[in-house]
Parts: structure tokens; C-alpha cells; sequence
């Protein structure tokens, strides 16, 4: 379901850039009145072109999908970092020590965990 709103979302999305791009620019009719012939401010309010009502179509779909997606992920729980999602690790203990017989076993440095420790030799 998520990923046909996403690729419904990018297409409008794509739509309505192509759309916006397409429509004539409403800049100049202001820069007329200021020393040009034009009898309006703004522009002449004609009747409602199609790339205009394709724009608010488009625009009213790209919010629909926009505030879906929002909720659709609302509900999914994201892990704040790399740590937080990994397995607690079983910790194994440290092997006992076991005291030497003999003296030359004391003179030897103990060994890291996980080390082979070498038979004392007599």
C-alpha cells in the first residue's frame, strides 16, 4: 500500500512541476501599469485555463498523498540508532583460575580470556 501512494506521490509530483512550468508568467502585468499602456494591476481575470486547473488537481492530490504517507508511517517504529536495533549479546564468564602446584606457574603472567592457557611443564 505504501509504495503505490509513494509512486502515485512522485508522479503528481512530476506532473504538477511540468504543469507549473508550462503556464504563462503573471509578472509583467504589474511592471505595466507603472509606465506601460495596460488598463489592469494584476492581470485581466479571464475564465480559468486548463493548465490552471490541472495545477489545483495536482496540487490537491499531492497534499491527499503527502498527508497519507504521513500517516502511513506514523505507525512504524524506526530504531534511533544502529546500536538500539542489534540483539543483546550473551556474555560468557571468565574461565576460574585454578591456584598452581607448583611455583614456576605463578611467575608466568595470566592469560586474556579466551587465550589457550600452556600446561605447566615440571
Amino acid at each position: 500500500m505504501t509504495v503505490l501512494i509513494i509512486i502515485v506521490h512522485v508522479l503528481v509530483s512530476l506532473i504538477m512541476i511540468g504543469v507549473i512550468l508550462l503556464q504563462a508568467g503573471k509578472g509583467a502585468e504589474i511592471g505595466a501599469a507603472f509606465g506601460g499602456s495596460s488598463q489592469t494591476i494584476f492581470g485581466s481575470r479571464g475564465a480559468t485555463t486548463f493548465l490552471s486547473k490541472m495545477t489545483i488537481v495536482a496540487a490537491t492530490l499531492f497534499m491527499l498523498t503527502s498527508m497519507s504517507l504521513s500517516v502511513l508511517s506514523k505507525g512504524r517504529s524506526v530504531a534511533s540508532s544502529i546500536v538500539d536495533s542489534l540483539p543483546p549479546t550473551a556474555t560468557t564468564p571468565a574461565p576460574a583460575q585454578t591456584p598452581a602446584s607448583d611455583g614456576a606457574a605463578e611467575s608466568a603472567p595470566p592469560a586474556a580470556p579466551g587465550e589457550p592457557t600452556a600446561p605447566a611443564t615440571p
